[in-house]
């Protein structure tokens, strides 16, 4: 396998005589977990450790195209490996599948197995020069470090890119025990696994599983502040073996730059609207909704009467540079029945900077993590609507134990529609109601507290500064 950039022929490149430790990111391909170790990578670079990130060169491209809030390119000691994989088909996006999970991406999902000898050979490479190498790698991504862990002067760190709660949960089920009965922690209506996978990926997930107990730790991205007590839970079920977790999210900016060129037209257009009077609509890059539920959402956010701005793209393919994508139909007329009230975005949306701006007052989300933890930060409330995955357990923590959300959409309910109706009534239950006011103050309270956090003396920078000393010592 070749690398398509200057370590090929440098596989000490990016180490200096200097150097003691060196970190080796391995994220897995899609892009919520792309983005998380990218925004990790940056955090991780400014105690000047050295950073390597490595993934196919479509991954790679990807990851820094869209990352928010800094220029990866401008960050010189991210060493990106380009690497070039065999290529892989992937299906488009079947709005119509029954499990809203994105299974036209699994042949991706598979295909990152040829990063397995490339990532041995980096990580060989690496550790002729530096005292300490640290692989920081995608729960998902167990398989493909396997080699190279067992190098003398190798720790690895798996980051969970999902809440600490809902990892929690999951472990504490498996260990068969009732979450309803044993553990106040968690509320008794907690969702079923049941629709949140494809079994194709239950198989993937499983398999990735098994080579989960040779690590150090686990690092998340996540704040003591938010989710505190259940990374003390997970502490308390390691302590024996001897793992740690590191909470040291938000791994996204808490201060955003100045606008890009490319970001002015929604930015411009929030200038235009009064505080907190936006809902910005965003399903993340693997939902694909079918046509009639995109006509019920459209007629429902119109006939709220709020001011929204809607994000309305079909889920990634697996290359997101080439091949068509599907223009989704909205009910004719539908943009010029809303203009200067709703604004439609159908290219990438500069979603941290839209979270961040004074106007936005809510989103209606899917709860996917990277979602989730940037709306938290921005003190942005949510309306949860859960798709697949990890995603119904988010909405749980963020509707029903934060108390920062209202429910779109329950889990037991998910193949059903959601009317235009429901859409209305949620939106205005959070952007024009007593109750919807009461959840932005607490969503403003806590993103101003996880922000503090992550300035020096802060519990975040704490986490940050504990998890550095470590893997240098």
């Amino acid at each position: 396998m070749a690398m398509a950039n200057q370590q090929q022929h440098q596989p000490c490149h990016g180490i200096t005589e200097q150097a003691q430790v060196v970190v080796v990111m391995v994220p897995f391909p899609a892009q919520g977990h792309l983005n998380q170790l990218l925004q990790l990578s940056r955090l991780v670079l400014s105690y000047n450790i050295p950073v390597h990130y490595v993934g196919a060169t479509t991954h790679n491209r990807q990851a820094k195209q869209r990352v928010h809030g800094w220029d990866p390119d401008a960050a010189a000691s991210i060493h990106f490996h380009d690497i070039e994989i065999p290529p892989f088909h992937c299906p488009p996006p079947n709005p119509n599948a029954k499990i809203k999970f994105p299974s036209h991406l699994q042949p991706a999902f598979n295909a990152s197995s040829h990063l397995t000898e490339p990532v041995s050979m980096l990580v060989r490479a690496l550790s002729c020069k530096a005292r300490k190498i640290v692989v920081i790698h995608d729960s998902l991504m167990g398989s493909v470090i396997q080699e190279a862990r067992l190098l003398p002067n190798v720790e690895s760190y798996i980051f969970r890119s999902v809440s600490a709660f809902t990892v929690s949960s999951y472990a504490w089920e498996q260990q068969g025990k009732n979450i309803i009965e044993d553990n106040e922690l968690f509320p008794q209506d907690i969702p079923s696994l049941e629709g949140c996978f494809t079994a194709e990926f239950a198989d993937f997930f499983a398999r990735q599983s098994n080579y989960q107990k040779l690590n150090t730790g686990c690092v998340y991205n996540t704040c003591k502040l938010v989710e505190g007590a259940y990374m003390d839970l997970l502490e308390k079920e390691t302590a024996k073996e001897g793992i740690k977790h590191w909470a040291l999210g938000p791994f996204n900016p808490v201060t955003i730059p100045e606008r890009s060129e490319k970001k002015r037209f929604c930015l411009d257009w929030l200038d235009k609207h009064a505080r907190n009077s936006v809902i910005y609509v965003s399903f993340g890059t693997t939902t694909t909704l079918d046509d009639e539920q995109i006509k019920e959402l459209a007629i429902g956010l119109r006939e709220s009467k709020q001011k929204f701005i809607w994000a309305l793209r079909d889920a990634d393919k697996g290359d997101v540079f080439n091949g068509e994508e599907r223009r989704a139909e909205l009910p004719e007329g539908y943009e010029d029945s809303v203009d200067g009230i709703g604004l439609v975005v159908r290219d990438w949306a500069p979603q941290l900077e839209i979270l961040a701006h004074p106007a936005t007052g809510g989103i209606m989300s899917h709860c996917g993590w990277n979602s989730c933890m940037e709306s938290i930060t921005m003190g942005v409330p949510i309306a949860a609507w859960p798709m697949h995955s990890d995603q119904p357990r988010n909405a749980v923590l963020i509707t029903k134990i934060l108390k920062i959300g209202v429910v779109v959409k329950e889990w037991e309910l998910r193949d059903e529609i959601v009317t235009s109706k429901i859409v209305e009534s949620a939106v205005k239950k959070l952007m024009a109601s007593t109750e919807g006011d009461e959840m932005r103050r607490r969503a403003e309270e806590m993103g101003e507290s996880v922000r503090v956090s992550a300035a020096e003396g802060g519990v975040s920078r704490m986490e940050m500064e504990s998890f550095v000393a470590h893997i240098t010592s």
